[in-house]
């Protein structure tokens, strides 16, 4: 009776194993094939479209747990009453987030890393998206609001409704930058499926985040673009700056397409909206507080 208890123990045990081996066995030729994306007239994948980010990246680059967006004191425009931060409740708040760094912690030198930590203290301040400065590369993809690809054989611009933004991308390098600016200067070329954008010649002004992120006018951007799905861009950037990291770092995060039936950019002009902020303090008649 034992041994027919043990031979029908390894025949079930050998069929399991079989049949386990069957399914890792499983060639890839029966796998479904990878996503292409459709075509544009020269037969590139077609980028076109309205994408977003999803993400908090715009907070803060690195993992972080939620936090108070504001400090409570003053700065040169005038006190920040702990009435008002608190007033704001959980609208005033940074929410958690994994983070899009890859590999670990922004490589900052130490000296930068003194930095980072003071920019962050006086945010409210610094930050160039509150002022309605032009956000600069990479941040402008993944502010929390959309932008635009439009793509043709020749040409490749990107539109972007914060501070009405614009990239023109040239598809052939024109050659060193001739001068350094907000959003840079920026070439593509393609491999495969992938449409690898190369972005120098930038300001030191502008900010990573809201959490004091910053480079010099060293920066060096490649990003990678890649159709994923038809909803979907897998969006890479590669940072490089020797006078502000000790090695190049990398963030990921998927971009999507707005599908709404009517989507499009609309107007945002901020600069509307930090007249006050900026000019205020100089007026002869101050506005009621």
């Amino acid at each position: 009776m034992r041994k027919t208890l043990t031979g029908v123990l390894i025949a079930v045990v050998a069929a399991a194993a079989g049949a386990l081996f069957a399914v890792t066995a499983i060639p890839l030729s029966g796998q479904a094939p990878p996503y292409r994306a459709p075509r544009t007239a020269d037969g590139k994948p077609d980028l076109n479209g309205i994408w977003q980010a999803n993400s908090e990246a715009n907070y803060d680059l690195e993992a972080h747990m939620a936090r108070p967006a504001l400090a409570l004191r003053a700065g040169p425009y005038g006190p920040v009453p702990a009435a008002a931060v608190l007033a704001l409740g959980a609208v005033g708040a940074v929410p958690p987030g994994l983070g899009v760094v890859e590999g670990g912690p922004i490589p900052y030198k130490p000296e930068a890393a003194a930095k980072k930590k003071d920019n962050q203290d006086h945010w409210l301040e610094r930050d160039p998206e509150i002022k309605c400065y032009l956000p600069g590369v990479p941040r402008a993809t993944y502010m929390p609001q959309p932008f635009q690809i439009l793509q043709s054989q020749s040409a490749l611009f990107i539109a972007y409704q914060y501070a009405g933004a614009v990239r023109n991308i040239y598809l052939k390098n024109p050659g060193p930058p001739p001068v350094d600016s907000w959003m840079g200067q920026s070439s593509a070329r393609w491999e495969g499926e992938t449409l690898v954008v190369d972005a120098t010649g930038f300001n030191d002004s502008t900010w990573f985040d809201r959490a004091g992120n910053f480079h010099s006018d060293q920066l060096h951007v490649v990003e990678r673009y890649t159709r994923t799905s038809p909803d979907v861009i897998s969006y890479e950037a590669t940072i490089e700056d020797p006078q502000t990291f000790t090695r190049p770092w990398k963030i990921s995060l998927p971009l999507y397409r707005r599908v709404e039936k009517n989507a499009q950019l609309m107007d945002f002009k901020c600069v509307e909206f930090v007249e006050e902020l900026l000019y205020g303090q100089w007026r002869k008649t101050p506005l009621p507080r």
